[in-house]
């Protein structure tokens, strides 16, 4: 029989074997410092062989002090200078047009230095890989670029939004970059840039390690995540329950006093000489309780 130890370490072993690239997180292993990989990627969706990465880095974090910062899932720099900003996204909600707009405003702002001129703002391309056609024209690849409405010319600003319907995978060199997002086995990926590092990450000991650093601390994180919201939910559990107890309690003493009232009022109607039953009619008390003041006011 397994122990618990290594029944959860053939568990997290299950869990590497099963990522695929679409998988945000093990994405950003696949490119990391990987050059080679992201070139390829780049030059089949670009349509452009020529292009030559010079560095790529992950999450990387821009800060804007006047709004919204953003983290980038992947940054590159080619030859040329040209910024690519490549993100995977699952859901359709994660790769709305504004926020394609958003990354390309500010990969300008913040790569274009003090003291240059606006000539020397860089080319730079945002790219989405959608897992759904968000686009919905059943188009395997959208360039989107500004336009002169009155003529339909491109206005060359140098910006490239792209967006990437992974659904198409047919037998282009594109298509197969999306079979490739999709498959979770070295040898049944189509670039060998992708089965090196994959191999490495799913099947050799140090790959293996820093795989499960990532999912347990992914884990410790939602486990935590999870732990609040509990802690969360108890104390409005708590709270309601005391406003309820401090409810009932004021409703109490509402209660005591109009009660003490009444006796006030009843030991008035008997002092003054009146019967039982009238002090009973006037008073809202009951028999037992009027009978029990007159006994105590003739002791």
């Amino acid at each position: 029989m397994q122990t618990n130890e290594s029944s959860q370490e053939s568990e997290i072993k299950q869990v590497i074997r099963s990522l695929c690239m679409m998988n945000n997180r093990f994405m950003n292993f696949m490119l990391d410092d990987n050059k080679e990989a992201a070139q390829v990627f780049l030059r089949v969706i670009l349509g452009d062989d020529k292009i030559k990465v010079r560095n790529v880095r992950i999450q990387s974090f821009i800060q804007n002090i006047y709004g919204h910062s953003s983290q980038l899932d992947i940054l590159a720099q080619d030859s040329e200078g040209r910024y690519f900003n490549v993100e995977v996204q699952r859901s359709d909600e994660g790769a709305p047009a504004r926020r394609a707009r958003f990354y390309s405003s500010i990969l300008d702002t913040h790569f274009l230095q003090p003291g240059k001129l606006y000539e020397e703002l860089p080319d730079t391309y945002v790219i989405f890989i959608t897992e759904n056609d968000v686009l919905r024209d059943n188009l395997p690849l959208y360039n989107i670029r500004r336009r002169i409405d009155e003529n339909a010319k491109c206005f060359e600003d140098g910006s490239h939004i792209i967006y990437v319907n992974s659904q198409r995978r047919d037998d282009t060199a594109l298509g197969k970059l999306m079979q490739d997002l999709y498959c979770t086995e070295p040898k049944n990926l189509h670039y060998q840039e992708f089965a090196e590092r994959m191999e490495f990450l799913k099947y050799s000991k140090e790959g293996e390690e820093k795989m499960t650093d990532v999912i347990e601390e992914y884990a410790a994180r939602k486990a935590e995540a999870a732990a609040k919201a509990v802690e969360e939910k108890m104390t409005d559990v708590i709270e309601e329950y005391a406003a309820k107890k401090a409810e009932a309690v004021a409703k109490e003493a509402a209660r005591e006093a109009v009660k003490e009232k009444n006796i006030e009022f009843a030991k008035g109607l008997l002092a003054d000489g009146m019967s039982i039953e009238f002090t009973v009619r006037h008073s809202k008390l009951s028999e037992a309780e009027v009978r029990e003041l007159a006994s105590k006011l003739t002791a």
